[in-house]
């Protein structure tokens, strides 16, 4: 006797009705969205940062806004980064009021405990479901040891005080960023 599997049934894909009501995971479905480019409108959000504060991008206007995507709260290259932008802090403050935000995907309590360990305090702000990451451009394919996934793109944006995007940053190599992200933002007019 000799028993024959059935044929494979590939099986439907999704439908953009589907699509649509997906908000568990967008980017599974929507294209990856572009970085905004300088001379852009930035992209409006409200996020709550480690003490549960909550932060519009509007809140402030007239003020130049550093807003840093890193991946992972309290590994080595984003303790790096946010430890430097803290030591710089006081000089950013006296650039034209300059405000210093972090963002990455963990929840509050995650940032709560990075900042609290690592002295940091400026806002760190929670997009645990990306959303925000996907309209700056961040959220993106990576690959490491050869396994494909999403994830933040280590990337800056210098928002000058009228809401455009003055200044980004890819790919960040962490040593001496935040001085060179400290004297675009004294450049800026």
């Amino acid at each position: 006797m000799t028993l024959v599997a059935p044929a494979y049934k590939r099986p439907p894909a999704p439908s953009t009705e589907h699509a649509a009501r997906s908000t568990k995971h967008p980017s599974c479905y929507n294209p990856q969205m572009p970085l905004i480019e300088p001379g852009q409108k930035a992209p409006a959000f409200t996020l709550r940062d480690q003490n549960n504060t909550a932060h519009k991008l509007s809140q402030y206007a007239g003020r130049p806004v550093v807003v840093y995507f890193y991946p992972k709260d309290d590994t080595p290259g984003c303790t790096t980064e946010s430890c430097d932008f803290q030591t710089k802090l006081p000089t950013f403050a006296k650039t034209g009021e300059a405000v210093v935000l972090g963002m990455s995907i963990l929840d509050e309590k995650s940032k709560a405990k990075f900042a609290t360990k690592h002295g940091l305090t400026f806002p760190l702000l929670a997009d645990a479901e990306h959303t925000v990451a996907e309209k700056y451009g961040v959220w993106q394919e990576k690959m490491r040891y050869g396994r494909k996934y999403m994830g933040i793109v280590r990337t800056t944006y210098l928002i000058d005080a009228n809401g455009k995007v003055a200044r980004r940053w890819d790919r960040v190599k962490v040593e001496g960023h935040a001085d060179d992200v400290l004297a675009a933002t004294k450049a800026l007019p």
